[in-house]
């Protein structure tokens, strides 16, 4: 099988499980130099990536917030970060499988994230079932893939709104849901969701590396064209700002001053 028709296969997988050994095969064998980077067929649209039937996909404003002080109110935040993380398997592999005129070391980097995506996924889920809960027992929103879709035809803009914002996003919040955790004595959660902060400034990072990639390529400025996407695409900017961990990911002091610059004086 030749590398693309193998990304796209992981990419299509249902299973949660079976896509995360397909994602961990992919790698070793991308490693190892056993297939062959050529494409069979150019990269087709893909409304619907490989996903379980389960979480019902409902709009963002349909999801009731609950309280920390239940295991089930835990739980739900443990699901709703489980499918932050089993989209960002499908965001990296589809970033692997859409974009290719891009040096091997991008290949390197966006199969490196889905691995790391697949684990949080597994630690997660883990820690649901430890709550008695399973991925899909609440309902979930589709808003990462649909970021994927309206930024399908074009790495620059992909590189900018799906790592930079969307992804930068967990940058942001995952410090004080840690807090909230710890402050109520759920040691457990706590302890996976700061093995997800950490390795998620490196996936932040490199989507910073590879828009300055694009931009350089295209003779754009990086910081202006950033803050230009974010206007054209109406992203949802708003604090808190981890200003520190963005700053490990990439973002100059200038451009994280612009950025904030956009949030509506209400939000601020």
């Amino acid at each position: 099988m030749t590398f693309y028709a193998a990304v796209h296969d992981a990419l299509m997988c249902r299973d949660p499980a079976a896509k995360i050994a397909h994602v961990r095969a992919l790698q070793a064998a991308w490693r190892a130099g056993t297939v062959e980077l050529r494409a069979d067929a150019a990269p087709v649209a893909i409304p619907v990536p490989g996903r379980p039937e389960r979480p019902l996909l409902v709009a963002p404003r349909e999801l009731s917030q609950r309280g920390l002080g239940t295991a089930e109110g835990r739980a739900a935040l443990v699901h709703a970060v489980a499918h932050i993380e089993f989209n960002a398997i499908n965001l990296a592999l589809d970033a692997v499988y859409r974009f290719r005129d891009l040096p091997d070391a991008y290949r390197d980097d966006w199969l490196q994230v889905a691995v790391d995506e697949a684990k949080h996924f597994e630690l997660l889920a883990a820690r649901l079932a430890q709550l008695g809960f399973a991925y899909g027992d609440f309902p979930a929103h589709n808003g990462l893939w649909d970021a994927a879709c309206r930024t399908a035809d074009d790495c620059l803009t992909r590189m900018a709104l799906v790592p930079r914002v969307l992804e930068a996003r967990g940058l942001d919040v995952t410090p004080g849901m840690i807090s909230r955790l710890r402050e109520i004595g759920d040691v457990e959660t706590v302890a996976v969701l700061e093995v997800i902060l950490a390795e998620e400034v490196a996936h932040v990072a490199a989507g910073t590396r590879w828009f300055h990639h694009c931009c350089a390529r295209t003779g754009v400025d990086p910081e202006t064209t950033f803050i230009d996407l974010l206007r054209r695409y109406e992203a949802a900017i708003r604090p808190p700002f981890n200003r520190a961990a963005r700053s490990e990911a990439g973002f100059t002091a200038s451009e994280q001053a612009r950025l904030e610059a956009l949030v509506p004086v209400r939000d601020r």
